[in-house]
C-alpha cells in the first residue's frame, strides 16, 4: 500500500515505515507528531482511489525524525577573458520525516 502526498509544493509517494526527507517544517520540532491530509493517491489491496484534487477521510501520519542541512553546492558565475568569476555556495534545510501510518 502506498500513498501520494503534496506538501511544500512537491508530491511525494510515501509508504509506511519509509523515511521522507522534504524541505525544512518549521512549525513543528524533533519528536512531533506531523500529519499530512493533502492525499493526492491512494493504492491499497482494493485497488486506487485518486481524489479531485485531494482525498477526503484519508491522512498519511508521520514523525519528525531530525532537522539537518543538505550538502554544500557551489553556484560558480564566470566571463572568460574578463578577469570575473564568482563562488557562492548554498545548503538548503530539511526535515526527516518517519512515515509510520496511512489512514483511510
Amino acid at each position: 500500500m502506498y500513498a501520494v502526498i503534496e506538501t511544500s509544493g512537491k508530491q511525494f509517494k510515501v509508504t509506511e515505515g519509509m523515511s521522507l526527507f522534504t524541505q525544512k517544517q518549521k512549525d513543528y520540532s524533533e519528536g512531533d507528531r506531523i500529519e499530512f491530509d493533502r492525499v493526492l493517491l491512494l493504492r491499497d489491496e482494493s485497488g486506487t482511489k485518486v481524489g479531485k484534487p485531494y482525498l477526503e477521510g484519508v491522512k498519511v501520519i508521520g514523525k519528525v525524525v531530525r532537522h539537518g542541512r543538505d550538502k554544500k553546492i557551489r553556484i560558480v558565475k564566470f566571463r572568460p577573458r574578463k578577469n570575473y568569476d564568482r563562488v557562492n555556495g548554498h545548503r538548503q534545510w530539511f526535515t526527516e520525516i518517519l512515515i509510520e501510518k496511512i489512514e483511510y
